[in-house]
C-alpha cells in the first residue's frame, strides 16, 4: 500500500494497521499469537519511521504492502548514514544510556532487513513475517 508520506510514526502505524485489518479482518484480538504479530509489525514501523525523523534528516518515503512472505515496509530518509546499533558490552552501552535500541529491535523482529544508500539518502526495507 503506497500512501502519502506520513507525518509521524503514529500515522505510519495507522497505515499499517489499516492494511492488516483490510487483509485479515479482525487480526487484533484473535489470540496471543496474532496480537504479537501485530505488535511486532507496529513496533518495527514505529522504529523505522522515528529513526528516519530523528536521525535520518526526515522521512522522505514510506510504503507498506503485503507479500507472500509477509508485511514489507519501505522507509526512506534524507541521510546516507547507515543505522547504528549499540550492542551490549560496548563502552556506549550501559546503565543510564537512553535510546539506541531501535535498530537492534528492527533487526531482531524482521525476517529480512536491507539498507540501500543513494545520493539523496537511504532506503530501508524490512520484511515482517505474519505467521
Amino acid at each position: 500500500m503506497t500512501a502519502p508520506v506520513p507525518n509521524n510514526a503514529a500515522a505510519a502505524r495507522d497505515t499499517v494497521m489499516l492494511l492488516l485489518t483490510a487483509q485479515f479482518g479482525g487480526l487484533v484480538g484473535e489470540g496471543p499469537a496474532a496480537d504479537v504479530i501485530v505488535a511486532d509489525a507496529l513496533l518495527v514501523t514505529s522504529e523505522l519511521v522515528t529513526n528516519a525523523v530523528r536521525h535520518g534528516g526526515g522521512l522522505t518515503g514510506f510504503a507498506a504492502e503485503l507479500t507472500d512472505e509477509g508485511l514489507r515496509l519501505a522507509v526512506a530518509d534524507a541521510s546516507p548514514d547507515l543505522p547504528v546499533s549499540y550492542d551490549a558490552g560496548t563502552e556506549t552501552s550501559g546503565v543510564g544510556r537512553i535510546g539506541g535500541y531501535g535498530w537492534a529491535l528492527v533487526r531482531r523482529l524482521a525476517k529480512q532487513v536491507s539498507v540501500t544508500v543513494h545520493p539523496g539518502g537511504k532506503n530501508i526495507v524490512a520484511l515482517i513475517s505474519l505467521t
